[in-house]
């Protein structure tokens, strides 16, 4: 009897399942999903002028749209002009915009085959002139969860996603500029 029970798919059911809980349960801060409501993970990446910025140095000072892009995207080239445009309108106010490219380094491929892009040119072409952060092992992508590019996090100055968008929008619309504006306080 005792070896039949040793042998009993039950027994090594519930056992899979137990562990599979206490591996959940221990890595628990790992699994937190990032969705509006949610704190904001942490980052830090370099400028391209190679200075470290991290989103923790915006936490109680300012709102920050986080926007994960890259150049191969078309639809991140779409949008980019209306994050400028409502960059440009919130001049002055306690507003960032941290674009993170997950591009590959320039004359690179990414895993995927993928040439590395020029931010430099990328951002000339268009007269970007918020900051561009730089993240070319894609560490972003999972960090927020993200399902592709470009996807966008507004950021409030307590450190939680107040709004997530995957695609691109129309940053400077008014619903948006509404949204910053309340979360500055302005409005």
């Amino acid at each position: 009897m005792k070896r039949s029970f040793v042998r009993s798919p039950y027994l090594w059911a519930i056992l899979g399942v137990a562990t599979v809980v206490v591996i959940a349960w221990v890595g628990r801060e790992n699994y937190r999903p990032v969705i509006t409501g949610a704190e904001a993970p942490a980052f830090t990446f370099a400028s391209l002028d190679g200075t470290d910025v991290s989103l923790s140095d915006f936490r109680g000072e300012q709102v920050v749209l986080v926007n994960v892009w890259a150049t191969w995207c078309g639809p991140c080239v779409v949008e980019m002009p209306s994050m400028q445009r409502l960059y440009d309108s919130l001049e002055g106010e306690e507003f960032e915009i941290l674009a993170v490219s997950v591009d590959a380094p320039s004359g690179e491929l990414d895993e995927f085959g993928r040439p590395g892009g020029d931010l430099r040119a990328f951002i000339e072409e268009l007269g970007l002139s918020f900051p561009i952060l730089h993240d070319p092992s894609g560490s972003i992508l999972t960090t927020y969860q993200t399902t592709g590019v470009p996807e966008s996090f507004v950021i409030g100055k307590d450190g939680l996603i107040y709004k997530k968008v995957a695609g691109p929008t129309e940053w400077d619309a008014i619903e948006n500029q509404e949204l910053i504006r309340r979360l500055l306080g302005t409005e």
